[in-house]
């Protein structure tokens, strides 16, 4: 189990009774530095002062349990508009939504298609195009994120 896996299964459930999502967690070194990000959500959105009340109530637990070796810094952000679909749960915000999809290597002569989110399992999504439904392997899909239009 590696550091974010570790940092998810200990917090999923505190940030749960506070109203939140734990939709993602990430530990990654940026400009030199360890930076532990946790992603949240709730059905009305997330404001400022939310990632202020998740960060202060996690900070004594991460310390608690002690889940990293190294230095690093602790950063609470929302999905954001156009965060990549990764995890069941991201798919299943989506469904009956329109998102982007990029593939590794082209199908039907195209790498990138646009389309409604109709279902997905372990193995497929499916997504309603203009005029047909296309089924993708999950495996085969290098980016999915929601369509944004300004």
């Amino acid at each position: 189990m590696n550091t974010a896996q570790k940092v998810e299964q200990l917090l999923k459930a505190p940030v749960e009774e506070m109203g939140f999502e734990l939709c993602d967690v990430e530990f990654a070194k940026e400009y030199g530095d360890w930076v532990l990000t946790l992603f949240i959500d709730k059905p009305d959105g997330v404001t400022i002062d939310d990632c202020e009340r998740v960060s202060r109530a996690v900070d004594p637990m991460l310390d608690e349990a002690d889940p990293i070796e190294q230095a690093y810094y602790l950063s609470v952000s929302s999905l954001g508009l156009d965060r990549p679909l990764k995890k069941d749960a991201d798919y299943t915000r989506n469904i009956g939504k329109r998102i982007e999809i990029k593939l590794f290597a082209p199908k039907n002569g195209k790498k990138e298609y646009v389309g409604e989110l109709v279902s997905f399992d372990d193995t497929n999504v499916v997504v309603q195009l203009d005029s047909s439904e296309m089924t993708l392997e999950r495996k085969a899909i290098a980016l999915a994120r929601p369509e944004l239009k300004f």
